[in-house]
C-alpha cells in the first residue's frame, strides 16, 4: 500500500476468536485475558497499517536480496501483502488474538499467502519493525500538520491584508501600549506558526532514520542491506546503533513539542480574538459558521472554535508531558513502556487536525470594526512619541522620559487626555517643546515614525506582506 494513506482510523470491535500469536511457544499456558486486556494496542495501533505493510514489502525484498527468501517466496509474501492491504482498506477488522496491527498483518497474511508468509520475520523484531512504521506514519502525518498550518497562515494573511487601513492598541501587560496597524497586529500571529512549519519540517527530518534491520536489540543476523531498505522507505539516513534505534522515541517527543507549540500558538491566537471580540473591546465580531448560540440567552454568539483551541493547548501539552517522563526512566533498548507513545502521537496529532481548519474557518470568517479599533486609541499612547520629539530636538532620552511622565500624571489628574493638554501647559515642561508639539500626539504620525524593518510603519508592514507570501509560497 502506498504511505500517502491518512494516518487515521480505528478499528471495529473485534470478531470472532482466533489463534494467530507472534509469541508463545516458550509458555505452557496461555495469557491470562487480564494480560490480554492490557497489552493489546491494536485499537490504538490500527491506523499504522499502510506503513506496516509498505515497511514489511521491502523487508520481503531485502530478505530475497539477501538469498533468504527464494524469488517464489518472495513474490507470494509480495503479493499477499497486496492483497492484506485490500483487504484492510476495505474494512477487514482484527479478531481478539490480534494484539496489535503487526499480528493482524501477519494472520492475514498467512491466509493470503500460506506458508511463505512464516518466513517473512526471519532477522526482524517487532521492536524494529514497529519503530519503523512509528517513523513512516509520523513523516507523513507532518506533512499533513504542515498542510493544515499553512491554511490557518493564509487565512491569517488573507485577513491581515485588509486590515492596511486599520489602527488599534498594541497592549503590553494588558495595558494599552501604542498604536500598530491592523496589518502588523495579525501578522504578529502569523510568524509563531511560520516557526511551527520550520520545526515541523526539522522534526520530520529526525523522524527519516531508518531502524529496520536492527532486529529485538542486536541487529539483524542475515545480510539484509539496510541501505536497499533506506532507499525503498525513503528514509534519508540508516540508525548506527541498533540498541538505540529500537528504544529511540526521540522522534516522537520532537514532534509532540512541536505540536505542544502549535497548539500554544493557536491558543494565543484565540485568546486575542476571544478577548478583542468582547463587548468590552468590540473590535472583531464572530462569524455565523463558526460560532454558537446560548440554550437560554438568545442574544449570545459564543467563540467556542477558539476557545476549545484554547483548551486544547492543555491536551497536547499533556501528550508531551506524559512521553517526555515515559522515556526519562528507561534502560537502555526497548521496553514495553513505549507502547503508549503512540497514543500521546495519536491524540496530539488528532486534535491539531481538528483544531487548525477549524481556526481557519473561523480566522476567515471574522469581521473587524475599525472605528472601534481606532476609538481605543488615546492620545496617552503616544506618550512615547512625545518624548521621542524631544530626544530629536537634542534632550536625553533620560530627561524626556520624565519630562512626558510628568505630563501624563498632569493629565490624569485633571482628568483629560494627554493630547487635550493645553500646548502651553506642555511647553512648560520641557523648554525643547515647540508649537508643533501636538503633531507628535497623533496616531498616524507614530506610525509613520516606525518603518524600521519589522515595525508597525507603513512600508515596514508592506515589506512584511510580501515576506508573508513568498514564506507560504516556500518550503518551510
Amino acid at each position: 500500500m502506498d504511505s500517502s494513506s491518512a494516518p487515521t482510523g480505528q478499528p471495529a470491535a473485534p470478531a470472532a476468536e482466533g489463534t494467530h500469536k507472534l509469541w508463545g511457544g516458550r509458555f505452557a499456558a496461555g495469557p491470562h485475558p487480564l494480560l490480554d486486556a492490557v497489552n493489546r494496542s491494536i485499537t490504538t495501533d490500527f491506523r499504522l497499517w499502510p506503513h506496516d505493510v509498505r515497511g514489511s514489502r521491502a523487508w520481503a525484498l531485502a530478505l530475497h536480496q539477501a538469498g533468504v527468501l527464494s524469488a517464489d517466496e518472495h513474490r507470494a509474501i509480495h503479493d499477499g501483502l497486496e492483497r492484506v492491504g485490500a483487504r484492510i482498506a476495505a474494512g477487514a477488522q482484527p479478531i481478539a488474538t490480534d494484539e496489535d496491527i503487526h499480528t493482524m498483518i501477519d494472520r492475514l497474511l498467512h491466509e493470503e499467502a500460506g506458508t511463505p508468509a512464516s518466513r517473512l520475520h526471519t532477522g526482524r523484531s517487532r521492536n524494529d519493525q514497529v519503530a519503523t512504521a512509528t517513523r513512516l506514519w509520523t513523516m507523513h502525518a507532518i506533512g499533513q500538520l504542515d498542510a493544515a498550518v499553512r491554511e490557518l497562515q493564509e487565512a491569517l494573511l488573507t485577513q491581515a491584508e485588509t486590515l492596511t487601513d486599520a489602527i488599534l492598541p498594541a497592549y503590553t501587560h494588558l495595558q494599552r501600549a501604542q498604536p500598530v496597524s491592523g496589518t502588523h497586529w495579525l501578522l504578529s500571529h502569523f510568524w509563531p506558526l511560520d516557526r511551527d512549519r520550520t520545526r515541523l519540517a526539522a522534526a520530520a527530518k529526525g523522524a527519516a532514520t531508518l531502524p529496520l534491520g536492527s532486529g529485538a536489540i542486536a541487529g539483524s543476523a542475515f545480510p539484509v542491506s539496510r541501505e536497499l531498505l533506506r532507499e525503498t522507505l525513503g528514509f534519508e539516513a540508516i540508525s548506527p546503533n541498533s540498541i538505540d534505534a529500537t528504544g529511540d522515541r526521540d522522534f516522537v517527543a520532537e514532534t509532540l513539542f512541536v505540536c505542544a507549540m502549535t497548539a500554544a500558538h493557536c491558543s494565543r491566537i484565540a485568546e486575542d480574538m476571544i478577548v478583542y471580540g468582547s463587548s468590552e473591546f468590540g473590535f472583531v465580531k464572530f462569524g455565523d459558521r463558526f460560532s454558537t448560540g446560548s440554550s437560554m440567552m438568545p442574544q449570545k454568539r459564543n467563540p467556542d472554535v477558539f476557545e476549545l483551541a484554547r483548551g486544547s493547548g492543555a491536551r497536547v501539552l499533556g501528550d508531551l508531558v506524559s512521553m517526555l517522563a515515559t522515556i526519562k526512566g528507561l534502560p537502555s533498548g526497548y521496553s514495553k513502556d513505549l507502547q503508549d507513545d503512540k497514543r500521546a502521537l495519536f491524540d496530539a496529532y488528532d486534535t491539531l487536525m481538528l483544531v487548525l481548519p477549524a481556526m481557519a474557518g473561523a480566522v476567515a470568517e471574522l469581521r473587524f470594526d475599525r472605528a472601534r479599533m481606532r476609538a481605543a486609541v488615546t492620545g496617552a499612547m503616544m506618550a512615547t512619541d512625545l518624548a521621542d520629539y524631544l530626544v530629536r530636538k537634542g534632550a536625553t532620552f533620560r530627561e524626556a522620559h520624565g519630562a512626558v511622565g510628568r505630563l501624563v500624571r498632569e493629565a490624569e489628574e485633571a482628568g483629560v487626555d494627554l493630547d487635550q493638554l493645553p500646548v502651553s501647559q506642555v511647553r512648560v515642561a520641557h523648554a525643547l517643546f515647540g508649537d508643533d508639539v501636538m503633531d507628535a500626539l497623533g496616531a498616524d504620525a507614530s506610525l509613520a515614525a516606525r518603518n524600521v524593518d519589522g515595525g508597525t510603519g507603513p512600508e515596514a508592514v508592506a515589506r512584511q506582506v510580501e515576506q508573508a507570501r513568498a514564506r507560504i509560497a516556500a518550503a518551510p
